[in-house]
């Protein structure tokens, strides 16, 4: 190709990429939904996208790579201190017995059905058993289950990707090993495999612990740090060893995420974003390589084996997985009803499906095209039926907010009662042990733990929180909490504030949406309070909102239960059936 080709080619794959998560984050979709068609369509109607035309035989490997980094960051999600109880019961069986079913029943229907050898059949089973939170979180916001039903299948899908991707290189290089002869070889090439990934594993981890324990480099250099230490150690093993670099970069990930000693920043935002743009543009590019061509012939078998997934092998996941545990019925049912394949899914499949073609392994070119067909088809009927179900089954959230007062002085559990008696779903923190007993006697929800942590530990999220009001003392606590907690709750993150707009280390110097008319800062707040001021409740016509002299309007709770706070933007119009929440010393105390 020449070079304007090339040039083109790796434009318009970004920018499909990009365009395509920017068009579902607007719909609130799954990625996937918009990305997988885009790429078939735009493989389909031009060459110039067709990854193999533009990179050759550097295609696969840098898939290879691409899938690693992703591996790594989901292994990095996978803190096993933060799963217990219950939770850990149904996902730890959901793992256990999940993964081996649906191999299984993967592998026989798609001998049966798509006539392919055992060998590349036991090698597209083994891809299938991975679901991924790429694809199970936007679907998780959208349909607002219960907290525990969120907690079980956020932490299976972040769960299943590692564990999929070993299991997927380990029979990728099983499969490998008995195209030769020798049960002893063939054995021992498949250890090899095995090994090879495990001491690149250990070796990783030890230059991790020296990059970012002993040299304690900032957040800047310790990300480079950790994306060249992954890409090289995979290159490595890879080189030894077909897509050990895999087991290598997963062993990794789970390393950091688990020995205690590593100094690994919380929030990774240009880590984070690299692994969104390499998900986007590996499911554009390995999208486009299927061509209409491929899938003749497949689709009516693909639709049976997917017909198995959904009806027979997840639901009996699902049962064997929840039975004698506290789940409710409507959660066990729900579980047997989410199950999406994901990016690995697509990775994997390009990745192994072509080296096994080139060894002659009956039916490997199948792999991919129904992968893809698995993927489409899993993705738009979970996405398009998720939520009917989730009601049906009763296990949805009312929609109304659920906000996350930070604070504990008296100002702010009057608030939080306020709020609560309008129906809304308040859950409060408080750092001193005297607020926290306060918030506990007005009968307010007490979140556990440490806030910061809980928030930002990966894969523990403000679960159904809807939006977070930091209302403490401290300015900069409120301003670097704004900062810090942004993303980990479903909604937006407020904060009261400064008495002076120079006061403090970080407040002047931070973004997030600050509260109330600018008069109202957190001192402003405290002095009224002190001198006999009080939250007030009073309903709103719609019109004129009849604020009484001398109060302020902090909030409108919404006719539907959304609030909406007043900002410095400005504060928002009142319809008819909201309720204003004031400042002031109005009478109807709440």
């Amino acid at each position: 190709m020449t070079t304007n080709q090339i040039l083109t080619g790796v434009g318009l794959i970004l920018a499909l990429a990009v365009g395509s998560q920017v068009l579902a984050s607007r719909l609130r979709i799954p990625a996937i939904i918009i990305l997988l068609p885009v790429g078939f369509t735009a493989g389909a109607i031009t060459t110039d996208v067709n990854p193999q035309d533009l990179l050759g035989a550097a295609f696969q490997p840098l898939v290879s790579l691409a899938v690693a980094v992703i591996l790594y960051d989901a292994g990095m999600s996978l803190d096993l201190r933060k799963l217990h109880g219950q939770t850990r019961r149904v996902v730890v069986r959901l793992i256990a017995i999940g993964v081996p079913i649906t191999l299984a029943f993967a592998a026989v229907f798609a001998g049966l059905l798509l006539d392919m050898s055992s060998k590349a059949a036991l090698m597209l089973g083994a891809i299938l058993v991975v679901s991924g939170p790429t694809v199970v979180g936007p679907l998780l916001v959208f349909i607002r289950p219960t907290d525990r039903l969120q907690r079980v299948l956020s932490w299976e899908g972040s769960l299943i990707d590692p564990v999929g991707g070993i299991l997927g290189a380990v029979i990728f290089h099983a499969v490998l090993a008995s195209t030769r002869q020798g049960f002893g070889y063939q054995l021992a090439q498949f250890l090899a495999g095995v090994c090879v990934g495990l001491a690149g594993g250990i070796a990783g981890t030890a230059l991790l612990w020296l990059l970012l324990r002993k040299l304690r480099l900032g957040e800047v250099l310790g990300t480079n740090a950790q994306l060249a230490s992954v890409i090289a150690v995979a290159a490595a093993c890879d080189t030894l060893r077909d897509d050990a670099g895999l087991i290598s970069a997963i062993v990794m990930g789970l390393a950091v995420a688990n020995l205690r000693g590593f100094d690994v920043p919380a929030r990774r935002p240009f880590f984070e974003t690299l692994v969104q743009l390499i998900i986007g543009v590996l499911f554009i590019s390995i999208s486009a390589t299927v061509t209409p061509a491929s899938l003749q012939h497949l689709v009516l078998p693909a639709l049976g084996l997917i017909a198995v997934l959904v009806l027979i092998t997840r639901p009996l996941v699902a049962l064997l997985a929840t039975v004698r545990t506290d789940m409710t019925k409507g959660e066990r049912r729900f579980t047997g009803w989410m199950a999406p394949r994901g990016i690995v899914a697509a990775a994997t499949a390009s990745t192994f499906s072509a080296a096994l073609v080139s060894k002659n392994i009956g039916g490997a070119s199948k792999i991919l095209p129904v992968t893809f067909l698995v993927i489409v088809v899993t993705v738009a009927v979970y996405g398009l039926t998720a939520v009917p179900v989730a009601r049906w089954v009763g296990v949805t959230r009312p929609a109304r907010a659920r906000p996350l007062l930070v604070g504990g002085e008296d100002w702010v559990v009057d608030l939080g009662r306020a709020l609560g008696s309008l129906g809304l779903e308040v859950l409060m923190w408080a750092g001193l042990d005297e607020q926290r007993q306060r918030i506990r006697q007005a009968g307010l929800e007490l979140a556990p733990g440490e806030l910061l942590a809980a928030a930002t530990g990966r894969g523990a999220q403000l679960e159904g929180v809807t939006a977070v009001l930091l209302l403490t003392e401290e300015d900069d606590f409120n301003a670097l909490g704004s900062t810090v907690l942004q993303g980990s709750a479903g909604g937006p993150v407020y904060r009261l504030g400064a008495r002076r707009p120079s006061h403090g280390v970080v407040a002047p110097y931070t973004g997030g949406q600050i509260l109330f008319d600018p008069r109202l800062t957190r001192y402003e707040i405290g002095r009224r309070y002190a001198g006999g001021a009080r939250i007030c409740t009073q309903p709103g016509d719609g019109g004129d909102p009849g604020i009484p002299a001398g109060s302020d309007l902090l909030f409108l709770v919404r006719a539907d239960g959304r609030l909406d706070p007043v900002t410095r933007v400005g504060p928002p119009d009142p319809q008819a059936g909201d309720t204003m929440v004031l400042l002031g010393l109005a009478a109807g105390p709440a």
